[in-house]
């Protein structure tokens, strides 16, 4: 899981750099006012060689060591553009940025001692489920849409039409799938849909029935409803990275953590139910 997803970093770095070298909009999206361009360039070297090159060379070698010095060059890039925005109250695409990449590679060195299980009270769980839906989707679908809209010089209200309607229509579709999925992991699982507070109990009822992953295609749907209101290929870019990272990095993770706990009956639901495609049987 980690070498995928060391790759998959070091690839996604190497294909910004030639966007910010090849395109001058997507330059100026990552700009912060009033700091030139030459010192945003001086992160060059530093960014291929102690991210780039060492997630590459993570992926194809184990090494502790490596995981914990790209965290601390993401540790310090996150300072930097944190402090720079406070300066000049701009770049907040790039400290966001930096933000999920931190992040990112926190949960690739700590993900073993992440999944944790849940109280076994309804009512609190209930409560911290509801928390987290409104914590995420107000993070996941408000702030991080307006700061890629903003970046990118789209910050408009969506004009009254089709693309409005469907995209209205798919969001409230999604976001019913997402809250639905929510009711039966509380119910059923006696849990919350976190790692950090997972279930107590394998979830196959209700969405978890058709398919293993209701809960993120959810978001991503609900991504993809508000990249088609606002007609946004940065917001669509956005949702489908979103697919990929949790594909290729959180999702084996957690179906390893569950295959632990829950041993051959998830691995019989695992090869019965699809993770991504609906069976209606």
């Amino acid at each position: 899981m980690k070498e995928t997803a060391y790759l998959f970093q070091a690839a996604l770095i190497s294909v910004w750099w030639v966007g910010l070298a090849s395109n001058q909009f997507f330059f100026a999206a990552f700009q912060f006012n009033e700091i030139p361009s030459t010192a945003f360039w001086a992160f060059f070297a530093p960014d291929v060689i102690l991210i780039a090159a060492l997630s590459t060379f993570r992926a194809y070698k184990k090494n502790v060591a490596i995981e914990y010095v790209i965290l601390g060059a993401f540790g310090y890039a996150t300072l930097y553009c944190a402090n720079a925005t406070v300066l000049t109250a701009s770049g907040y695409l790039p400290t966001g940025l930096m933000l999920v990449g931190l992040s990112y590679n926190a949960f690739l060195c700590f993900n073993d001692s992440l999944f944790r299980s849940s109280s076994t009270s309804t009512e609190w769980n209930v409560i911290k489920t509801l928390i987290q839906v409104v914590c995420i989707w107000i993070l996941a679908l408000v702030i991080i849409p307006y700061v890629i809209l903003d970046a990118f010089d789209a910050l408009i209200l969506p004009s009254l039409g089709i693309w409005l309607f469907v995209g209205a229509f798919l969001f409230g579709g999604f976001s019913l799938l997402g809250l639905t999925s929510a009711y039966f992991m509380v119910r059923d699982g006696a849990g919350t849909p976190l790692p950090l507070d997972q279930t107590n109990n394998l979830v196959v009822s209700g969405p978890y029935h058709y398919v293993r992953n209701p809960m993120a295609i959810a978001g991503i749907g609900q991504g993809l409803a508000i990249a088609i209101v606002f007609q946004s290929v940065p917001i669509l870019i956005y949702s489908f990275l979103g697919a990929l990272v949790w594909h290729l990095v959180v999702r084996p993770s957690e179906e390893r953590d569950m295959s632990q706990r829950f041993g051959e009956p998830y691995e019989v639901y695992r090869r019965q139910v699809s993770c991504w495609m609906p069976k209606f049987r």
